[in-house]
């Protein structure tokens, strides 16, 4: 049966895709294929290979298989703002069938999916209230959250967990991220998230502005995680 996470945040900008990179590197020792998808991005610049998002080439350098832009992320939009804002300055509705059947293509040649998010877990994907925690409880895909470790982080990441819940999935795991030099202070909001949080922190990323996904690959606890699945 084919295994999948959701890598979803406490906002934006807390390290979602390194963990996601990461993730699918350190999984690719425990499974054959290992693939990265990421169903909606917002925000493209032109690279090497093209147009398109930083966050989908990261997924696609590290992907087992040689995979095309589009089985990678099938809805791209422009603007690097709210995807929901986006789509209507671009007059291009958000199509989550799009975003579903690129999932079933991309799970028919994986053994394993790290599916990453794009913003925080409620992120808005039109203006009738469809949210991306949506698309996920209709996948029932297990979540794995990432705790941007900083100022707030408490609040943050316990308001997530709860909505987590709400929205009918599975919190399997979660990833501290430190975003600021280690400190007594965020030692201390880590081991407080430990004990609140009932899933496993299989992570503890140090501050580190060139961490890449071979090195965040390294601090996976991966028995914990996959024992949740």
């Amino acid at each position: 049966m084919l295994k999948s996470i959701f890598v979803t945040g406490t906002d934006t900008e807390v390290g979602k895709t390194v963990v996601s990179c990461g993730l699918v590197k350190a999984l690719q020792g425990k499974f054959s294929i290992v693939n990265g998808y990421k169903p909606i991005a917002a925000g493209t610049e032109i690279f090497a290979l093209g147009e398109g998002n930083e966050d989908a080439f990261a997924l696609m350098g590290v992907n087992s298989s040689e995979l095309s832009y589009s089985d990678v992320n099938p809805v791209m939009l422009k603007h690097a703002i709210a995807p929901h804002i986006a789509a209507n300055i671009e007059n291009t509705p958000v199509n989550t069938e799009l975003m579903t059947s690129g999932l079933q293509n991309l799970s028919s040649k994986s053994d394993f999916v790290v599916v990453e998010g794009a913003g925080g877990w409620h992120v808005p994907l039109n203006d009738s209230g469809l949210m991306m925690s949506n698309w996920v409880a209709e996948q029932q895909i297990p979540v794995v959250l990432v705790v941007g470790v900083k100022l707030g982080c408490l609040n943050h990441a316990l308001l997530t967990v709860e909505a987590i819940k709400a929205s009918g999935c599975k919190l399997v795991a979660w990833v501290a991220n430190n975003l600021n030099e280690t400190s007594d202070i965020s030692k201390l909001n880590i081991r407080y998230l430990q004990a609140a949080i009932e899933a496993p922190c299989i992570a503890e990323l140090p501050y580190n502005t060139s961490l890449d996904a071979d090195l965040a690959a390294e601090c996976f606890e991966l028995d914990a995680l996959i024992s949740k699945i």
